[in-house]
């Protein structure tokens, strides 16, 4: 018996094989549910309707009332009929979505006034009007597509094709510095919401004949067009065939922006992780893209997504690149702290206040008690509510216009912060601990990455306020074995770092001389590995 009693000292106590089990099955479960609502949201429900062939014919009465029938005769789009010589002819568009200088002098004022010989009509009409862009189309539904995108459609009796004249005009936004992703050095250009815009943009980041650009149309009901642009020869030909079999199973009715895109394409759903990076910042986009990424820009959205990626990607910014590298480095290496602080100090607080006070040096430890004296709640609600506070106070200043909402987001801070520590509901120490995570995830670059964190903190506190220390640990295994599974287009998430690439490392927690990385990102596998130079 004594014997029995020796082996049973040994054993560890109840609750520990309860951990135990809890680590060993959440996980599992969790993957199932995962695996479970994977599969069920994969599961064919949308089939992509298509559109019933209508041709044209050589009637232009019936050409003219095929295509106000399929645009339901609204009030905005313009039929202007009108004769050439003897013979008739129509321009359609869309009111609002056309420069009009353009059809008055290009198309109207030589179609009306030129003699035209009736004989060369259907061949000479695209080679006469001075309009920088045209091309013949036959299919009624292509051609009321491209009325309403801004173009103007020419018909002519004599023909059964339809020239189709670049004459979009609609007011953009301008150029701007992007108010998300500011800098203290670098270009201050920003995308818009004009596809055309932003295209051009890239192209204007410098001369390069590889540099291509394939368009899609995404929407079933409000078409869009949506356009991959890569660079051939770097560019691993695995990655654009990933997005663009991605982007051609998207059958949805709508695509507003640019977010509706990353979650149709990217690989976890239900990761809190965002696996594709959206920038406003085309310097970015031009650095991504050199060194073999994909980027995919929407109409409508100044937004530009960029696949595949890796963590590290959302702890850099361009001024890395644009400051000297010792200043660069060090700066990314705070982000990485920051980011580390603004996920697990509440969790250490909580879990050293509550279950680990003798891990507390001791004159700290007393200063906490005195702080803490007279406060009803536990800690983790002393937290939650200044955790509360500044998330309220956050999404406040966001929605607010500009002025008053930094004033609202630090005066709030102040009054709210100042108030419960007077009035015993938060001790001081508190504050200063949720004030310190606050102003570290707002150092973060990326905002989506950001939002992420917060979500975690959360979790985390739960954790450490359940379990202590033990929590706080299981949680960053979790953490950890998440990441590490997961994959961006083919490409872990958290590489370099896993799978180990000792070579992507001049990039990666510090930036080395920029004469030291004469190679592009082995992990993404490019197709030309050396940088020129």
């Amino acid at each position: 018996m004594d014997f029995l009693h020796k082996v049973i000292g040994y054993l560890p106590d109840f609750n520990v094989y309860i951990y135990a089990i809890l680590t060993l099955i959440v996980p599992i479960i969790i993957m199932k549910l995962t695996t479970l609502l994977t599969g069920a949201m994969k599961q064919p429900g949308s089939s992509k309707q298509k559109e019933s062939t209508l041709m044209m014919t050589s009637d232009i009465s019936d050409n003219v009332s095929m295509i106000n029938e399929v645009l339901g005769g609204n009030n905005d789009i313009i039929t202007r009929e009108f004769f050439m010589n003897d013979s008739r002819a129509s321009i359609i568009f869309t009111r609002g979505l056309v420069d009009t200088a353009i059809i008055n002098n290009n198309i109207l004022d030589t179609l009306i006034f030129n003699t035209i010989d009736d004989e060369r009509i259907p061949y000479s009409l695209k080679e006469m009007l001075p309009v920088s862009e045209c091309h013949e189309e036959t299919d009624i539904h292509t051609i009321t597509s491209y009325i309403l995108r801004g173009e103007t459609a020419l018909l002519h009796e004599k023909s059964t094709k339809a020239i189709i004249l670049k004459t979009s005009g609609s007011k953009d936004r301008s150029i701007e510095e992007p108010v998300t992703e500011q800098v203290v050095r670098g270009p201050r250009t920003g995308f818009n919401e004009n596809i055309n815009d932003n295209q051009a943009i890239l192209r204007k980041a410098g001369v390069n004949k590889d540099l291509r650009f394939i368009s899609f149309q995404v929407g079933e009901r409000f078409k869009k067009e949506l356009i991959i642009a890569y660079i051939e020869g770097i560019a691993n030909e695995t990655i654009i065939q990933n997005v663009k079999e991605k982007i051609e199973s998207i059958h949805i009715d709508n695509v507003p922006e640019s977010g509706y895109i990353e979650e149709f394409i990217e690989e976890n759903t239900f990761s809190l992780f965002p696996q594709i990076q959206s920038t406003e910042r085309p310097d970015r986009v031009i650095a991504a893209l050199s060194e073999g990424r994909v980027g995919i820009l929407l109409d409508g959205t100044p937004f530009v997504l960029i696949a595949p990626v890796t963590i590290n990607m959302y702890l850099q910014s361009p001024e890395d690149y644009y400051d000297r590298w010792i200043p660069g480095s060090l700066i990314r290496l705070l982000r990485y702290t920051a980011a580390f602080i603004s996920v697990f100090t509440p969790a250490l607080y909580i879990s050293f206040v509550s279950f680990h006070q003798g891990l507390i040096p001791t004159n700290l430890a007393i200063s906490i008690i005195g702080s803490r004296e007279g406060v009803p709640f536990p800690v983790l609600i002393e937290v939650m509510l200044m955790e509360v506070s500044i998330e309220i106070l956050r999404e406040a200043g966001l929605r607010l216009p500009k002025p008053i909402g930094q004033t609202i987001g630090i005066v709030g801070g102040l009054v709210i912060g100042e108030a419960a520590v007077q009035a015993g509901i938060v001790s001081p120490v508190t504050v200063i601990v949720v004030a310190i995570t606050a102003i570290s995830s707002f150092s973060l670059p990326q905002y989506t990455l950001s939002i992420s964190l917060r979500i975690l903190r959360f979790i985390a506190m739960f954790l450490a306020a359940t379990l202590g220390l033990y929590g706080v640990i299981v949680f960053f295994l979790f953490f950890c074995i998440h990441l590490v599974r997961l994959k961006s287009f083919g490409v872990p998430f958290l590489g370099p770092a896993v799978p180990y690439q000792i070579s992507d490392w001049k990039d990666f927690l510090i930036r080395l001389p920029i004469q030291s990385m004469k190679k592009r990102p082995e992990i993404l596998k490019p197709g030309d590995k050396m940088r020129k130079g």
